[in-house]
């Protein structure tokens, strides 16, 4: 299984970072590219361990979807999913938020974990090649998409 860590410092307080970890606006931040929309089980207004999650959106002309089990959730702290596409990836994702005391006022440390495997030897090969490096590349812009969001809004 693969794995990417990547982590950012935001100059604001965690609260004002995991409000935009709610399903009406993670949407703005992560995947928003493809204009994604997050569904959740029986039209839940939050997230919660055992829910459900459909992650849809379009990449050019091809829509993509996948479906995700909400594994772990503090609120203001920490949100991990599991998933699997329609191509027999699946992997887990899993956001931490630490709050940083400093000098500097309000400092929050996000770490977003990916971890995934692609099925076959050709999945394998392909990962190495190229999936790890635009997924790294696409986490770091997912993080400084919602560290521009945070900032913002404080």
């Amino acid at each position: 299984m693969a794995r990417i860590e990547i982590a950012k410092l935001v100059p604001v307080s965690s609260e004002e970072v995991f409000v935009f970890f709610a399903p009406q606006r993670m949407a703005y931040w992560y995947g928003a590219e493809m204009a994604s929309c997050l569904e959740l089980q029986e039209g839940a207004a939050d997230f919660r361990v055992g829910l459900k999650v459909r992650i849809s959106g379009r990449i050019g002309r091809k829509s993509i979807s996948h479906t995700a089990v909400v594994t772990a959730f503090e609120y203001g702290r920490l949100l991990e999913w599991r998933f699997q596409d329609a191509y027999g990836v699946r992997g887990k994702e899993r956001w931490e938020l630490v709050r940083l005391a400093g000098h500097a006022g309000a400092e929050t440390r996000v770490l977003f974990i990916n971890e995934y495997a692609s099925p076959g030897r050709a999945g394998r090969v392909v990962d190495w090649l190229l999936t790890r490096h635009a997924l790294a590349r696409r986490n770091r812009e997912y993080l400084e998409r919602l560290a521009r969001l945070a900032e913002r809004r404080a």
